[in-house]
């Protein structure tokens, strides 16, 4: 077992110790999200992202249906660029509620913080990321990857996690028998992969099709679908903060089921056309794509209740990757009461 947490713990640990007391003055701050969630008036809350990314459509769903607005929340969404940095954010005040990895919830428990973040909703139960490859391969066999050069991700990241446990299920050592670049920074891997750098890579959307649509790669493996169901993100707040704020967890939690239910009842072309102005910059075609595929591999859950057997396969998962002391008690961790009262409405 490793002796050090991972990179992320170490981030949002020093951050709490500079910043501890630093929470924000703006009037939208985690003290005025409690003052205002138990009378008519909108409540400010701040939403921090691990990235901004078409898997994570049920959210977007929510924010450009007004889901959010009906619930009485006025919702600010900042894009992390990183479970670290979306960790620290949350632990300092900067963000009033964090969508990530709930292993990142895992890292700072351990860490010994008695304010930790505990997560109250999953989003998706299968990873969102793709194989690719520099050639189109029509029966792709995970051995192809011995002895080659792949772009991964972050150690203690659950991108990296989940591709090294499809490696060991497949009976194939990540530490000898495939070479991993991990030194390209998160959402880098796509250009560095177009500039030449691997024989294959790991990518979110909309990256996996970007780079087919540019003959740059194709995609030749859904790592989602080879890992079976995985609590990949999930929504968390301080312990603390719920306490404080149980109607506004439980209003947000309401927006994104009606998000969930969206997406669970509309075709691929109508979730797309809805979340397009979250992605300006990206045809309406390919959102579609995204979506679809997305879609096929049961990505999104009906509800988004945290369930105990896939919290035990988290812990698996960072067992084997060896980013696990010991185990954490579930109860501590995740709360399920919001959801499963958004889902009884």
């Amino acid at each position: 077992m490793k002796k050090k947490f991972p990179a992320i713990l170490l981030s949002a640990l020093c951050a709490v110790s500079l910043l501890g007391g630093c929470g924000k003055t703006d009037g939208g701050g985690i003290g005025s999200a409690g003052g205002n969630a138990s009378s008519n008036k909108i409540t400010p809350v701040t939403l921090n992202e691990v990235a901004h990314s078409i898997f994570y459509a049920p959210m977007y769903v929510a924010i450009e249906e007004g889901y959010f607005e009906e619930e009485g929340i006025d919702l600010t969404l900042v894009t992390g660029f990183g479970a670290d940095k979306t960790m620290t954010a949350l632990l300092t005040d900067e963000a009033d509620i964090g969508f990530m990895g709930s292993e990142s919830t895992i890292y700072t428990y351990i860490g010994g913080n008695t304010d930790y973040a505990v997560n109250f909703a999953q989003l998706t139960q299968r990873a969102g990321n793709f194989l690719v490859a520099r050639e189109p391969i029509d029966n792709f066999d995970w051995s192809m990857l011995i002895g080659k050069e792949v772009l991964g991700g972050r150690a203690g990241g659950m991108p990296e996690m989940v591709f090294e446990y499809i490696l060991k299920k497949n009976n194939i050592d990540p530490a000898s028998d495939v070479s991993i670049d991990q030194s390209i920074d998160f959402g880098s891997t796509a250009a560095a992969f177009s500039g030449g750098q691997g024989e294959f890579t790991v990518e979110f959307e909309p990256h996996a099709t970007s780079l087919e649509e540019k003959g740059d790669g194709y995609v030749v493996a859904s790592l989602g679908e080879d890992s079976g169901y995985v609590p990949y993100t999930a929504f968390s707040a301080k312990k603390s903060y719920i306490e404080k704020n149980p109607e506004v967890i439980q209003s947000f939690t309401n927006a994104l089921q009606k998000g969930m239910d969206f997406v669970q009842n509309h075709s691929a072309e109508e979730i797309a056309q809805v979340i397009k102005p979250q992605f300006e910059e990206t045809e309406l075609s390919t959102i579609t794509t995204i979506v679809e595929r997305y879609a096929s591999q049961d990505t999104w859950k009906s509800d988004l209740i945290f369930e105990e057997d896939s919290f035990t396969l988290l812990q698996n998962i960072l067992e084997e990757a060896d980013e696990l002391e010991k185990r954490v008690p579930y109860e501590d961790l995740v709360n399920t009461a919001f959801a499963k009262k958004a889902a009884e409405k």
